[in-house]
């Protein structure tokens, strides 16, 4: 992206994206901090603050422990390290699937204090009637379809989906309904790859693969799967750097310099001012 002055930097909206289905790819990245989010902002289109944020930053195994205020208190964060790409907001497990009502009652509050340009839920035909209330009130929905981590209890572990023919229609019934209720655009999460593109064919607003299909309008990853900082990763992952051994071996040289007292040395430390 060029360089332009802080005034004329327009942020980008759930209808931009909306309008790019079968465009250009839509570039798409996690982040849960002020200074990742400021790096992605001058590459990305989309930036999602995950629930994710509950295994990468606290070491939770499933996202289902994540909280309403652990999004907000991250949401903010993104929000103030960017200043172009449109941030997401997932709405974590049990903040909802109750009714509409719920659902409006917690995006609205994710939206004001957050002031995040969109929110996304997991779920197909089950949510169309609460992704088509929320979008009819000013809410813009991202869906979330495939492989849903919110659902592991159910699901039993994290693994494609859909790898038979015989096993598509349920999954196309989900991103109609989502794509049909109001949503601007819906991500396609582990399912066989002719699967994610055929829906990416069918449904008239953009796809953002993951783990699913070239061909699907945008991609997005877990920014630290694909910089090397997570220890286990999903096999749709391409690392794109491998920061994890860096960092270990700048704390090893730091931990060194502090027992053999070479850090900190004189440039590292203040002296006394000198008299006139």
């Amino acid at each position: 992206m060029s360089q332009h002055n802080e005034a004329e930097i327009r942020r980008i909206t759930a209808p931009d994206i909306r309008a790019r289905k079968g465009g250009d790819p839509i570039v798409s990245l996690t982040s849960y901090h002020a200074h990742t989010a400021r790096l992605l902002d001058n590459y990305v289109d989309v930036i999602l603050v995950g629930d994710s944020l509950g295994m990468v930053m606290h070491g939770m195994e499933t996202t289902v422990p994540v909280t309403l205020d652990m999004m907000i208190l991250q949401g903010r964060a993104v929000m103030r390290g960017s200043k172009r790409a449109l941030v997401v907001v997932d709405m974590p497990f049990g903040s909802y699937e109750e009714s509409p009502e719920q659902a409006f009652r917690n995006a609205v509050r994710v939206l004001k204090e957050t002031q995040a340009g969109a929110i996304k839920v997991e779920g197909g035909v089950r949510l169309a009637e609460t992704i088509k209330f929320l979008t009819g009130r000013g809410v813009p929905v991202m869906g979330h379809i495939g492989m849903t981590p919110q659902s592991i209890n159910t699901l039993g572990s994290f693994k494609a989906l859909a790898r038979d023919e015989a096993e598509w229609g349920p999954f196309l019934d989900d991103a109609r309904a989502v794509a049909q209720a109001g949503a601007f655009s819906v991500v396609v999460e582990a399912v066989a790859e002719p699967l994610a593109r055929r829906i990416t064919a069918e449904i008239p607003i953009p796809t953002i693969g993951i783990g699913a299909s070239p061909a699907c309008d945008g991609q997005i990853l877990v920014l630290e799967d694909m910089l090397g900082l997570s220890p286990k990763v999903p096999k749709f992952v391409k690392q794109y750097g491998n920061l994890a051994a860096g960092i270990e071996e700048s704390i090893k040289a730091f931990a060194a310099e502090v027992r053999s007292r070479e850090f900190p040395a004189t440039a590292h430390v203040y002296q006394l001012r000198r008299k006139p």
